[in-house]
């Protein structure tokens, strides 16, 4: 039978990625596998593969999978590059008061940016990963992204930035399968990952927390020390350590005593405080986004927006602004807007795009 093309795999070491490959394999392609080491655990307290991602036991687990495929395999030390676009922004965006989303740098500037490139170079068809996302021709004919037949596992939310000219060389092979038909399929076809641990988090960060985290590798930079003040009166509660150890909408861990439950509502950048409030005053109608990159052509209508991962979609207007910034006016109000998050639209199943909320 005549290969289908040659695939370029993304192999995390993780069961999704590794049933791609085998899918990818199974269905006639020639397929190469590839793993970015990005990370080095041992600088950590971090159990290699319970939760990691490209660790040096995910880099074994996925050189076994390749194996167990007979298919080519290739380990690319991409630390560097990792710390200089996901890390380093990482911190630069705590101790700038906002809460930073670093997957989705991952994906923009490894996985489907530095990856494209040894695609190329490997004279691969095609660059495949793990996630749970579908490519679809829209009624345009224009090739786009949506959303995944799981949608408790959909991952749409952290591709918003890829590129549309290689939309059409992109392939999701799990897609359209839930995680446990992932998981029986790995089972059925022996592959040693079919019970492994899914990784959750960020995956450089241990149990010790962001705030741990930036102390001990960036000690560097000055903590910004503050208050902690009462929403909105101004009422002095406490003082804080540094703003990197607060997000957004953040209860527990404030170092605080109070009679009711209190909430993470601003962090002043300029003061260094940080303002404390009730639920109630987490709520908002709007916000603003940046560096706002289209998937598909944007129309004044009604998008359905995602502040977070989790959340449902929310029916809301984008209206455009100066310097490509956008007012996001939702019909229902949304809890806990935070800066530095992703605000990702979507037109029924289809991702159209999204930004980053000021």
């Amino acid at each position: 039978m005549a290969s289908k093309g040659r695939v370029l795999v993304a192999m995390s070491g993780g069961v999704d990625s590794s049933v791609a490959a085998a899918l990818l394999v199974e269905q006639g392609y020639e397929v190469i596998g590839v793993t970015m080491q990005v990370w080095d655990y041992s600088e950590c307290n971090i159990e290699e593969g319970m939760g990691t991602c490209c660790s040096s036991e995910d880099v074994d687990d996925a050189r076994a999978v390749a194996d167990r495929l007979d298919i080519p395999f290739y380990v690319l030390n991409c630390e560097s590059e990792f710390k200089s676009q996901v890390i380093d922004p990482f911190v630069q965006s705590y101790m700038g008061g906002k809460t930073p989303l670093p997957c989705v740098n991952c994906n923009t500037y490894l996985k489907f940016d530095h990856l494209i490139f040894k695609m190329k170079e490997l004279g691969c068809d095609y660059l495949a990963t793990g996630h749970y996302a579908h490519i679809e021709r829209g009624e345009s004919g224009r090739w786009g992204i949506v959303t995944s037949a799981d949608s408790w596992k959909d991952q749409t939310y952290f591709l918003f930035t890829i590129e549309p000219s290689i939309i059409d060389r992109l392939l999701f092979p799990v897609g359209g399968m839930t995680k446990k038909e992932v998981r029986e399929y790995a089972e059925k076809n022996d592959l040693i990952v079919a019970k492994k641990k899914d990784s959750t988090g960020i995956c450089f960060i241990d149990n010790s927390g962001y705030g741990a985290f930036i102390d001990k590798n960036y000690p560097q930079l000055a903590a910004k020390k503050g208050k902690i003040r009462r929403y909105p009166e101004g009422e002095v509660l406490g003082d804080h350590e540094g703003i990197h150890y607060f997000t957004y909408g953040q209860r527990k861990g404030l170092g605080i005593s109070s009679d009711r439950p209190l909430y993470v509502i601003k962090v002043d950048v300029e003061t260094g405080d940080v303002w404390v409030g009730e639920e109630k005053d987490l709520y908002s109608k709007a916000m603003e986004i940046a560096d706002c990159h289209w998937l598909d052509e944007m129309k004044d209508e009604i998008y359905q927006v995602k502040i977070r991962y989790s959340q449902k979609g929310a029916d809301a207007h984008l209206i455009p602004l100066e310097d490509g910034r956008y007012r996001v006016e939702f019909v229902n109000e949304q809890r806990a807007v935070t800066p530095g998050q992703a605000a990702v639209f979507y037109k029924g199943h289809r991702l159209m795009g999204g930004g980053w909320i000021l």
